[in-house]
């Protein structure tokens, strides 16, 4: 082949890979969350480069741990991501550069087993998050001569930036959904949410008369324990307790932070003896479960207080009933405290 029919012949790979690149950016331009673009992203870049395998290797610690907790992550999160040391990870890539490399021992503990495997070859591209390094997409091939060292890294890194705009675009629409509906400190809904769901659920019962109830819960002595360990022991109070309770209510059930140290949780087609023997098993449980901290472990217990909806309560009646329940069974029981 003449020096000149291998120009054409490479100036055509050029204009094909470009294609590939503009398609895939105009697909997952209209993507609405981080999970729709990765999932859409993965999947397009697969499919267009006959790859035998994509996955994505998120930093560890990553810019947006708030949004990627073990609550927020989807099923396919965790089928194609890995989390790996930002440190570790940014090694292969000096000057944000993609790595491209035949000899696959050399990425041992980076590439999860299943895929190393299969590959020939592979390529890590680098992905940014508003100048933060996120982690990397990576490329792997049964080919040993697909991903070389030799091999320019130009498309790679033009699609990296075009990832790396895009996943800014929708990380900055789900940061400011995740600010207006989630607490911060503990991770969980806030009382805005609590709001939505509440008269979601009031909504159900009129129209198909589906029971529910809400809990509504303090930490008891929680001045004291501010006063006596400091705020910092306080917010790891108010986050053991929020954990706590979403893992011990049911998947179809809701908690909310509600206010300083008030939480409810909404027991959807639960009825009152039901919420009630809820409550009863929530606060055996911290009795039972110190927190730990500081190489000790820290007493909490919480009050609840119950009330089930009937149908004509509003939203604001139905907590202040449970709110005065909370108030009895604070009184009956802060001897025990």
């Amino acid at each position: 082949m003449s020096t000149l029919e291998q120009l054409i012949a490479h100036s055509k790979t050029n204009e094909e890979i470009a294609r590939k690149l503009f398609t895939i950016e105009t697909e997952i331009l209209s993507c609405q969350s981080s999970q729709e673009l990765l999932k859409k992203l993965l999947d397009l870049i697969k499919e267009s480069f006959q790859l035998t395998d994509i996955y994505l290797l998120l930093a560890d610690p990553t810019p947006i741990s708030y949004l990627l907790t073990s609550k927020t992550q989807s099923k396919w999160h965790q089928q194609n991501t890995k989390r790996i040391s930002a440190t570790k990870l940014q090694n292969f890539h000096p000057n944000n550069l993609p790595y491209l490399t035949n000899d696959t021992y050399l990425v041992n503990g980076i590439v999860p087993q299943h895929l190393q495997k299969n590959a020939g070859s592979i390529a890590l591209v680098p992905v940014t998050l508003e100048g933060q390094f996120f982690g990397s997409l990576l490329f792997t091939d049964q080919n040993p001569n697909r991903f070389t060292t030799d091999l320019g890294t130009f498309h790679l890194e033009q699609l990296a930036v075009k990832i790396s705009l895009c996943l800014s675009n929708v990380l900055i629409r789900e940061q400011l959904e995740y600010m207006a509906h989630y607490d911060r400190l503990t991770g969980i809904a806030n009382r805005r949410l609590m709001e939505k769901t509440i008269e979601e659920e009031l909504i159900r019962q009129r129209r198909y008369q589906v029971p529910f109830s809400v809990l509504f819960i303090d930490c008891n002595k929680f001045k004291m324990i501010n006063d006596t360990y400091g705020h910092d022991c306080g917010d790891k109070v108010l986050s053991y307790v929020a954990t706590q309770l979403q893992e011990l209510i049911r998947e179809n059930d809701k908690c909310f932070r509600y206010a300083g140290d008030e939480f409810v949780v909404v027991l959807a087609s639960q009825t009152y003896q039901e919420a009630k023997q809820a409550s009863q098993r929530l606060c055996e449980f911290f009795i039972k479960n110190p927190m730990p901290y500081q190489n000790s472990h820290l007493e909490i217990t919480i009050s609840c207080g119950v009330a089930a909806s009937d149908g004509l309560l509003t939203m604001d009646q139905l907590l202040k009933k449970a709110d005065e329940h909370l108030y009895l069974h604070k009184k009956v029981t802060s001897r025990s405290y």
